[in-house]
């Protein structure tokens, strides 16, 4: 039988980032990942300046630097009446953290597993899948998993005992209905198609970009990648059976009416089999931990894709889990008071956040989906595009969020250039 001292299940964003830092605490810890790689279309592309700054913190910011990207400058929105209404100018934020970075999460991933695996105390096991919890009276002692096809042994079945188990298995996650821990649950009006168009050798660069578009009671983002676009088509929730049995052309018609400027490439989508149907949720679990298991990312609290904070919140989780989390974990023997302390600490950015989606749902998308005209109070624009105060704090909160977290001192490394402190 195998052990640990903290099996993180799942590598994500936070997975990843708790496994890093838990390791440079001294904790051993493994993280399981059920794919053979972190290859996967149509995750997140946002690194906000939380992100960022933390990174610069562990001493990895020049290496970071170095991995493929592209910079958003500012966050706008098209409002009917205004135009494109910018709600975040990053220039008003001090360098080095004046920017979001766009990569790919494979990148981002596969970058954090390297830097991990320096550390004598990490493991990365893939093509491991959790299937439930191990149960000792009533503490949570480890997880059971099957490895999957594509690895040696494949089919077989282990047991990894660990002092604490930390779920970050996203918001399908196993182990939250294996602990049977509930959600509190918030109505969302849409679903998102994603798929790819190409991207013309004319229209490379450095642009980086989420770039919307509204019809009635449709809408679509696209996200800027190296050859092609990430394209996102937002739809009523439930409507999946419809849309795929109006077939391809009909999905291409749709396409070509809300961007025209890419009716040249629909063709590319071949069937409706490259559609990736994305069931969005808002929700949060009341309670974040059991005895031996705690919830972090997704798995506490599944986020809209609106703002596209659910990465960088995921990562805030993470630090803190680590910051609270290490010591015990050092001692060997993880209280259920350390664990309500992590949710403690995090519940109120989650409250904060998944409140301005749900307004963002109620205020834009409801009326898209119902077929009203959005109508953006006057004031409301005034204010984005005149108000000094707004403008330095509305950047400021997009890119930080609240309470951002800084990398705990055991974690920190020298860098070979130590960036300047953002304010």
């Amino acid at each position: 039988m195998q052990r640990t001292g903290c099996a993180v299940v799942g590598g994500g964003p936070a997975g990843m980032m708790l496994g890093l830092l838990l390791a440079r605490a001294g904790v051993q810890v493994t993280v399981l990942e059920k794919h053979g790689d972190f290859l996967r279309d149509f995750r997140g592309d946002t690194v906000h300046a939380s992100t960022i700054r933390l990174i610069d913190e562990l001493g990895l910011g020049e290496a970071f630097r170095g991995l493929p990207q592209s910079r958003l400058s500012n966050v706008a929105l098209p409002i009917p009446g205004a135009g494109l209404v910018t709600v975040g100018d990053f220039a008003s934020l001090k360098p080095p953290y004046n920017y979001i970075a766009m990569m790919p999460q494979w990148d981002f991933l596969n970058f954090l597993a390297t830097e991990a695996a320096r550390e004598p105390t990490f493991t990365l096991l893939m093509e491991h899948e959790a299937t439930s919890l191990v149960f000792d009276g009533g503490r949570v002692t480890g997880v059971r998993y099957r490895i999957r096809p594509g690895a040696g042994d494949a089919g077989r079945e282990g047991e990894l005992q660990a002092d604490l188990v930390v779920a970050t298995d996203g918001r399908h996650s196993i182990l939250r209905r294996a602990a049977g821990l509930q959600t509190k649950d918030y109505p969302v009006p849409f679903d998102t198609w994603w798929f790819r168009l190409p991207r013309h050798a004319s229209e490379k660069g450095a642009v980086a970009g989420v770039v919307p578009a509204f019809r009635d009671r449709e809408a679509m983002i696209a996200l800027f990648r190296d050859d092609y676009y990430q394209m996102g088509y937002l739809g009523p929730k439930g409507e999946d059976a419809r849309i795929r049995s109006e077939g391809v052309e009909r999905f291409r018609e749709r396409v070509a009416g809300l961007r025209p400027d890419l009716a040249d490439r629909v063709d590319s989508i071949r069937s409706l089999d490259d559609l990736h149907w994305l069931d969005v949720r808002l929700d949060r679990l009341r309670r974040w931990y059991v005895d031996g298991l705690l919830c972090i990312g997704d798995a506490a609290h599944a986020m809209s894709p609106a703002g596209g904070v659910g990465i960088n919140l995921a990562i805030q989780d993470a630090v803190a889990a680590a910051a609270t989390l290490a010591p015990a974990l050092l001692r060997g023997r993880v209280t259920v008071k350390d664990l309500a302390a992590v949710q403690r600490r995090r519940r109120m950015p989650t409250v904060v956040i998944q409140t301005v989606q749900r307004i963002m749902h109620r205020v834009v998308f409801v009326p898209l989906f119902e077929g009203k005209r959005i109508e953006a109070p006057s004031a409301l624009v005034f204010v984005l595009r005149h108000v000094p105060v707004a403008r330095r704090l509305l950047p400021r909160m997009i890119a930080f969020g609240p309470r951002p977290e800084h990398a705990p001192g055991f974690a920190r490394r020298p860098g070979r250039t130590q960036p300047r402190e953002a304010t």
